[in-house]
């Protein structure tokens, strides 16, 4: 099953999983000195939610909250598990380098986000995706490929800017109060990380 084009109702329907799936995982682990970060996967076929997870860097600094999600994922028996193909990957911030490529060789053609590298490093104090990307890769922000052999990825925001003029007024109402809504509830929840951060034991913190 091919990966699908972004539309509005496609565009609500993640903003409905990263706040009603992924965003109460999340607000639970950072009150155990986890990031903010989370993930979802979403069936194709009517994009009901498959499996969510969030951050787990206190148990692994290696559970970034899609690291975290692909070990769920393939922890399901084999015999019920849904290929990467069926399934949408939406991360709630932009991949780092180490989950873009855990989300590339585990099969996935796409993914979706919402929050930026440079969201993750301005409104969440949290560089490391564009310090990584520089000093290991020599990657300047935004110059990784984003539609590739592999994969296309889509920004939420990036779409939402484009696309504005073409919504009716009730669609883009109902988008902006989502996105208004989701945005609240991870300062909210950012600002909780940021107070407890200097005491958890995550390397990159």
């Amino acid at each position: 099953m091919s990966e699908q084009t972004p539309d509005a109702t496609l565009i609500i329907r993640l903003l409905e999983v990263i706040e009603h799936d992924v965003l109460p995982l999340t607000e639970s682990a950072v009150r155990q000195g986890n990031k903010v970060f989370g993930a979802a996967l979403l069936r194709k076929s009517d994009r009901s939610t498959y499996l969510a997870e969030t951050n787990n860097e206190m148990e692994s600094p290696l559970h970034h909250g899609e690291m975290h999600l692909l070990k769920r994922y393939y922890e399901l028996p084999s015999d019920e598990r849904i290929p990467s193909a069926e399934l949408l990957f939406l991360s709630t911030h932009e991949p780092c380098s180490l989950c873009l490529s855990a989300i590339t060789w585990c099969g996935f053609d796409n993914f979706f986000y919402l929050f930026s590298h440079e969201d993750s490093r301005d409104e969440f104090s949290i560089p490391h995706d564009l310090d990584i990307l520089r000093e290991v890769f020599d990657v300047e922000p935004g110059q990784y490929r984003r539609q590739n052999a592999y994969w296309s990825s889509h920004g939420i925001q990036a779409w939402i800017d484009a696309n504005a003029n073409r919504l009716s007024i009730d669609t883009a109402t109902l988008i902006d109060q989502k996105v208004r809504d989701v945005r609240h509830r991870y300062a909210a929840v950012s600002e909780l990380y940021q107070a407890s951060r200097s005491s958890n034991s995550i390397p990159l913190n």
